[in-house]
Order: structure tokens, then C-alpha cells, then sequence
């Protein structure tokens, strides 16, 4: 899994069948960005949680995606070993 921040979203007119209705963010991973399918309604700016590679397909149905947008974190925080 991999955390990143919503940059903007990406269009496309015309996609393959099970793709249909399916909304794509562009996210920016800090080490790149990727295109990730919104499975939370996610918006421009959101720090977000991406599923990727075979875990993102089969969340969405086994659609042909490597990433998908699974949660929108509230709050990122570090855990101190005492």
C-alpha cells in the first residue's frame, strides 16, 4: 500500500466496458505520480491510502487497474516504540 495526496482527476470519453462509471485520480506519490480508480470519492488535495498491483484489480472487480484509492486518511501519525 502506498499513501499519496489527489492531484486532479483524469478523463476519458471513451473506456473499456468494465471500466464504465469508474472514476481515476491522478495521485502524487511523493516518488512519482500514477493514475489510481476512486473507490471513496476522493477529492483534489485528499491524502490518500492506494491498494496497488493484483490487490487494487481484485478490489475493483478484477478490472484491469494497478491502483486504486481505498481510503481517504484523516490523520498520518507515527508510532513511537517504547
Amino acid at each position: 500500500m502506498k499513501i499519496g495526496t489527489v492531484t486532479g482527476s483524469v478523463w476519458a470519453t471513451r473506456k473499456a466496458n468494465c471500466l464504465m462509471g469508474q472514476t481515476f485520480l491522478l495521485i502524487d506519490t511523493g516518488c512519482g505520480e500514477l493514475v489510481a480508480a476512486d473507490q471513496v470519492g476522493a477529492g483534489k488535495g485528499d491524502r490518500v491510502l492506494l491498494a496497488t498491483g493484483t490487490v487494487a484489480s481484485r478490489y475493483c472487480m478484477d478490472a484491469p487497474i494497478d491502483a486504486a484509492v481505498v481510503a481517504i486518511l484523516d490523520q498520518e501519525g507515527t508510532h513511537v516504540r517504547t
